[in-house]
């Protein structure tokens, strides 16, 4: 089929439009083990996955007619998703802003990193950790420091009661405890 008329849109080319955005004028908090995560992704697809997919593409286009060569195909659309994984992780690991909980370590206040327990409202109680955009995991319990639990938490100790802004309106929140891995650990292991 001629490339005339099949449709290309510009999603193609936007980067990873369903990860959140760091807030305009912050940095992109966080921990050293999710820029480590994140740098060890980046390493993998520039070093092993692109050149496999490159050298697939190569081999497929010295077959011949490329326009129904599913190999071909495949391998140009799999190596644009590559590329525009490749710019969204150096994008934001240029604006990471690796900051390491363990130095809090021992305090009843709440910063990026805390793991923290508190109750809600009816009196249930529930734990989280704060972490970066690109490292929390809602399974896991943690959240983005950008996420309205966490930002109502921040800066508030052990003890505090804070007011949260939710969709069914404004609820108490009080903070039970607040920790951090030691120095040398990371929070999770």
């Amino acid at each position: 089929m001629s490339k005339a008329f099949t449709r290309e849109t510009e999603a193609e080319d936007e980067d990873e439009p369903s990860a959140p955005g760091v807030p305009a004028g912050t940095r992109n908090y966080m921990t050293p083990a999710g820029y480590a995560r994140l740098r060890a992704e980046l390493l993998h697809l520039i070093d092993d996955e692109r050149p496999k997919v490159v050298e697939i593409v190569h081999w497929a286009a010295s077959n011949g007619d490329r326009s129904e060569n599913g190999d071909y195909l495949y391998g140009k659309k799999r190596l644009r998703e590559i590329d525009r994984r490749i710019r969204f992780l150096t994008k934001r690991l240029e604006l990471a802003e690796v900051t390491d909980p363990s130095v809090h370590h021992g305090g009843d206040q709440v910063f990026f990193g805390a793991t923290v327990r508190y109750a809600d409202g009816e009196g249930a109680e529930r734990e989280i950790t704060i972490l970066g955009i690109d490292e929390a995991d809602s399974s896991k319990g943690q959240v983005s420091w950008i996420a309205p639990i966490a930002r109502a938490l921040l800066k508030a100790r052990e003890g505090d009661v804070v007011r949260l802004q939710t969709p069914a309106g404004v609820q108490d929140v009080e903070v039970l405890s607040v920790r951090y891995p030691a120095p040398g650990q990371e929070e999770g292991t």
